[in-house]
């Protein structure tokens, strides 16, 4: 018996050497990828994350970060048949656009080229499992692409007008005396702009990491109800959209111009991610509970 502990113990002393070298190994990798995507990160600091459509980087790099270090046990392990030429397929196409996309001025390049660089390092330096662990913070991180100017102006204004028409059909059914030009919404004496940070593409493109987000971390197993929850993200995001716009028009119309445009406009896109988190818990519970009612039928 004492023999086996005295084994047990080695055993964890080697593991932890091994661990510690592992950590050694990645510390060059690290500084190089910090050196190449620092500065842009900095960059977008200062340029697009301080725009209310762009604002949610800093959060979606957090999360990234944050669930990168939660598979840190993956990388940290002794590697299995690191895939040297997949790896640095992904590693040569991933550094060439990182270079003419910073070499340009090119974002969508530049910010888009971490995902092969890291996906290309984490197969050479580690392989398919370290790949299969940390797979998801990698691809999060395509939140942070600054998306095409073109698809958003072929896209935002169609989401504004439908917006607008929902928020006017549903003030007016409440009784309020609303009237609508295009995206502008007329309450009363007040004039309201339905605007691209209300209502856009760049809206749902976040609200969309909100729900891919909430379905890595809820893991189900079952591949249909993981199905039907992103089917719902987009119309999700719709609605808690149509509900912000809603909340603004009635502030507006209540308590004034001022504070539609205050302090609670930017509490109404609290409110949009809230209540978008809030009805995709809903639609998840609801499609728990039709899975234990088919089960207990078939039972």
């Amino acid at each position: 018996m004492p023999r086996a502990d005295a084994m047990t113990s080695a055993d964890l002393a080697r593991q932890a050497t091994l661990e510690r070298a592992a950590w050694w190994s990645w510390a060059p990798i690290l500084v190089g990828l910090g050196a190449l995507y620092v500065p842009t990160y900095l960059d977008l600091a200062r340029t697009s994350w301080r725009t209310e459509e762009q604002s949610h980087g800093p959060l979606i790099l957090a999360v990234s970060l944050f669930l990168m270090w939660r598979s840190r046990r993956a990388l940290t392990m002794p590697a299995q048949h690191p895939q040297g030429a997949p790896g640095g397929i992904l590693l040569a196409v991933g550094l060439l656009s990182y270079t003419l996309g910073r070499s340009q001025d090119i974002p969508i390049l530049e910010v888009g080229s971490q995902i092969p660089v890291m996906l290309g390092v984490l197969l050479i330096a580690s392989g398919w499992r370290a790949l299969r662990d940390a797979w998801f913070p990698v691809l999060f991180l395509l939140f942070l692409v600054p998306l095409p100017g073109i698809l958003v102006d072929s896209l935002t204004l169609p989401l504004k007008q439908s917006v607008s028409v929902a928020a006017e059909q549903l003030l007016y059914a409440a009784g309020y005396p609303v009237a609508r030009n295009g995206v502008v919404l007329t309450v009363g004496q007040y004039e309201l702009l339905v605007a691209d940070a209300c209502s856009g593409l760049h809206s749902l493109f976040s609200l969309s990491a909100l729900g891919l987000l909430y379905l890595y971390l809820v893991r189900h197993t079952s591949w249909i109800r993981n199905a039907v929850l992103a089917l719902s993200i987009l119309p999700i995001g719709f609605a808690a959209n149509l509900l912000r716009v809603l909340v603004l028009v009635l502030i507006t119309y209540h308590l004034g111009d001022a504070a539609g445009q205050g302090f609670l406009h930017g509490f109404a896109g609290i409110v949009l991610f809230v209540a978008a988190l809030v009805m995709l818990v809903v639609v998840d519970q609801g499609l728990g509970r039709v899975k234990r009612l088919r089960s207990d039928v078939v039972g």
